[in-house]
């Protein structure tokens, strides 16, 4: 059985670097905690020298998903969510041509890239994205620990110490949700919107003042990322050729408005023509503009997943410049809450690792979060924001992950398009109907994805052994 913990709107939006929330942000993060418990354990100082060895779906798609520089970066002490990311061409050709690492930012110590980092196709057991580090101290003794990363940029060891921390946070939670029917429970005895509940639960986390701060941050992220996408042309790195697309689209329809940054800009394509076709393209838009800067190494939110990054912002945007142009930062702040709720509840009860679970666990789960959060922006009640969840998954059920390459690019950056889109259809669909007349609860859903999850043969869980990734070869892009 497992055991439920807290899990916070900054766990599952977070701030870190594509292409990869599992396969680069993941790693990147196992580093430093690896470096904090070395330094808890009076042993940083004694390791001369370091090897890094990269299992399963780390190994089959790290190369594409940039698996080894994060490993790289993360080793330099250097903070995904901060680190300028025009840097890391720089840091990342400095440790290869000296073959040395500046550990921590605090000691040089030699390291070989091709040689330290191993790339072994054997799975753990635990979980198909483990990573090992093992050190060489001055005793002559031996260290080693193996993190798993598995999704969203969460990142695990088998023995886990943080979870008892985690259960304890839910515990103190003033409403603690394991499932759809418990929040909807609470919503209906305290008369509040689900948003509301969440609000709750954060305020016993942090300050009201610290929330909105990272909530802004968060926003901001986006926002730019859609900005810089939407603005930025050229061929996607690593080899496939794929040509961005944003910038065409965005091209066409902005025509000739004048701005000057990220929020002048959403003034504008608030007063440009809106009929049908030109609302798909302006959505789907926003999806490109945000995974085509994922896929070039560019910071995005994880929204569950690096991989699906696009579909939250692109239906926020949505709301936005569409549906509501009086929307201000509490609509956004609304939409969050509700978002990372939804997303919460399929990683408690199934799971966001496309290594687990297929592009379902990411595109899938992104596209009820996003359903069920706009949703409430919308006047929906809670039965209804859960329905559109519903609906968003239901038709998300079984997609594979199979990028060609191992690349973050094809199909990944498209299915974006596709999950926000379909969000906002089953939006529309839970809000023309009656939910009590809903046949299929959410919890059903997320109980079936996961069952799903476990049936689906590993060639489609990220391993680019099956599917578009064998049968499109990279000749052929």
């Amino acid at each position: 059985m497992r055991k439920i913990e807290s899990i916070s709107v900054f766990d599952m939006l977070k701030v870190g670097v594509g292409p990869s929330s599992s396969h680069t942000l993941g790693p990147w993060r196992a580093a430093v905690r690896w470096i904090q418990k070395l330094k808890a354990n009076n042993r940083f100082d004694s390791v001369t020298q370091i090897t890094v060895e990269l299992y399963g779906s780390l190994t089959l798609t790290g190369k594409g998903h940039a698996t080894d520089i994060a490993v790289l970066l993360g080793l330099e002490g250097l903070d995904p969510t901060t680190f300028p990311i025009a840097e890391i061409t720089t840091v990342i050709n400095r440790i290869t041509t000296q073959e040395q690492l500046h550990f921590n930012r605090e000691r040089t110590i030699g390291f070989t890239p091709k040689k330290d980092i191993i790339f072994n196709r054997k799975f753990k057991e635990f979980h198909p994205n483990g990573i090992t580090f093992r050190a060489q101290l001055t005793s002559g003794k031996k260290t080693s620990d193996t993190y798993y990363s598995i999704g969203g940029g969460f990142v695990v060891q088998e023995e886990r110490k943080r979870s008892k921390i985690k259960q304890q946070q839910l515990k103190a939670f003033p409403f603690p949700v394991e499932s759809g029917l418990e929040l909807l429970a609470y919503c209906s005895a305290e008369n509040k919107k689900i948003s509301e509940i969440v609000w709750e639960n954060e305020k016993s986390l942090a300050t009201e003042e610290t929330i909105n701060h990272g909530l802004h941050q968060i926003w901001e992220v986006m926002l730019d990322s859609m900005y810089t996408g939407c603005h930025t042309e050229g061929i996607l790195p690593g080899g496939l050729n794929v040509r961005r697309r944003a910038f065409d689209t965005h091209k066409t329809l902005i025509g000739e408005s004048k701005y000057s940054n990220a929020h002048e800009w959403i003034e504008c394509i608030r007063g440009t023509e809106v009929k049908f076709r030109q609302i798909l393209k302006w959505v789907s838009c926003f999806a490109l503009a945000v995974n085509e800067v994922n896929a070039s190494l560019g910071r995005v939110v994880t929204a569950p997943t690096n991989g699906s990054a696009g579909v939250i912002p692109a239906v926020m945007m949505y709301y936005l410049v569409i549906e509501n142009h009086d929307a201000n930062f509490d609509d956004i702040k609304q939409f969050m809450l509700v978002a990372a709720e939804i997303g919460s509840l399929f990683k408690k009860g199934a799971t966001i690792s496309a290594a687990m679970g297929g592009c379902q666990a990411e595109i899938g789960v992104s596209s009820a979060m996003a359903a069920g959060a706009l949703t409430e922006l919308m006047g929906g009640s809670p039965e209804q924001v859960l329905m559109a969840s519903e609906i968003a998954m239901e038709h998300h059920l079984g997609l594979t992950c199979d990028p060609i390459g191992g690349l973050v690019q094809i199909p990944c950056i498209e299915r974006n398009a596709m999950g926000a889109i379909k969000a906002i259809n089953a939006c529309e669909m839970a809000l023309d109907t009656d939910a009590k007349n809903a046949k299929v609860p959410l919890d059903k859903v997320i109980e079936t994805m996961w069952q799903t999850a476990k049936d689906m043969n590993s060639k489609y869980k990220e391993t680019s052994e099956g599917g578009l990734a064998v049968n499109v070869a990279l000749s052929d892009c």
